[in-house]
């Protein structure tokens, strides 16, 4: 393994540790997770790892054992004298949860930021938040990377002289409008009114895309409900095709199925959450390339800047 450095992964994101270790030229570190009868875990590093700078990867989508886990792995990486602690998390979850949005409800993603800070994590490398701000939950170094290192390659191969980028939703429209300007293409927008989480009540579209090949852009898929009723109403207003790009493929409760049934022409999701089956329609990028260039920039304290944007 390389000197001074050292590669771990949690249970939740062997793949794609893996990937990034393979990319690195290194292998990835042991570890032992004790498993007991009442559910309760405890893992440890079956190497040493003192003074050494640990990157620990793993996304912390639900359950929130994996969570947990991470926690446990930084809580025994600084006690085994690591000198430092990078926290790898692909997909950081809890971070819908970046405000108050009624009252008595937390900011889960701020308890997450302090609970990982108390842990003992000197950095934090992450791929596409939910909300930028959860950068600044922080009191340590946050390198916030994005999908769009990965998914313009791809879009770019297309025919750009068709394509019209699209947001599923207002919230998407900063992203959808960079690839947008970078690419010279139209934009177009749908408006959604929720009636709950997880629940799309009403939506509206904005932006000519007759005959258009439309392009989604958006940071996750969940339910898939935004995604394919969005798709669906693009079709209805004459789009020639509708393709999907989501960093994120969390796809929960009925999402493989709205993705099958949809007029998508494909969903291109990245590995930063194992797909739970796989599907005709979805296509996985991988990520590992681009975390272990930014690893090796970081231990050769060599700037990440090209990173950050769409190039």
């Amino acid at each position: 393994m390389a000197q001074g450095i050292k590669i771990f992964a949690g249970r939740a994101s062997k793949e794609i540790a893996k990937n990034i270790a393979d990319a690195y030229g290194t292998r990835l570190g042991d570890v032992l997770v004790q498993e007991f009868s009442d559910g309760e875990f405890q893992p440890s590093f079956e190497e040493t790892v003192r003074g050494q700078d640990v990157f620990i990867i793993q996304s912390t989508m639900p359950p929130t054992d994996n969570l947990m886990e991470l926690l446990l792995m930084v809580d025994a990486a600084k006690r085994a004298s690591a000198r430092k602690i990078v926290a790898v998390i692909p997909y950081f979850g809890f971070a819908r949860q970046d405000r108050k949005d009624k009252p008595r409800v937390a900011i889960g993603a701020r308890l997450v930021a302090n609970m990982l800070e108390a842990a003992g994590i000197h950095r934090l490398i992450t791929m596409d938040l939910h909300a930028d701000q959860i950068q600044g939950f922080f009191e340590i170094p946050v390198d916030h990377l994005y999908g769009s290192t990965i998914f313009f390659p791809e879009i770019a191969k297309l025919d750009r002289e068709n394509i019209v980028m699209a947001a599923p939703d207002a919230g998407g429209t900063k992203r959808a409008n960079s690839y947008a300007k970078k690419l010279n293409v139209g934009l177009a927008i749908c408006h959604k009114q929720r009636k709950q989480a997880n629940e799309v009540a009403e939506m509206t579209v904005i932006g000519d895309v007759e005959g258009k090949d439309v392009i989604l852009m958006d940071d996750m898929c969940d339910t898939a409900g935004t995604l394919t009723t969005a798709c669906d109403m693009f079709m209805e207003k004459g789009a020639k095709s509708v393709r999907a790009f989501c960093t994120h493929a969390v796809l929960s409760g009925p999402a493989y199925e709205r993705i099958e049934n949809s007029k998508l022409t494909e969903l291109v999701v990245t590995d930063t959450i194992p797909l739970k089956k796989t599907s005709s329609k979805i296509r996985v990028l991988s990520t590992g390339d681009l975390f272990s260039d930014v690893i090796r920039k970081l231990v050769n304290n060599e700037s990440i800047s090209s990173h950050f944007v769409i190039s």
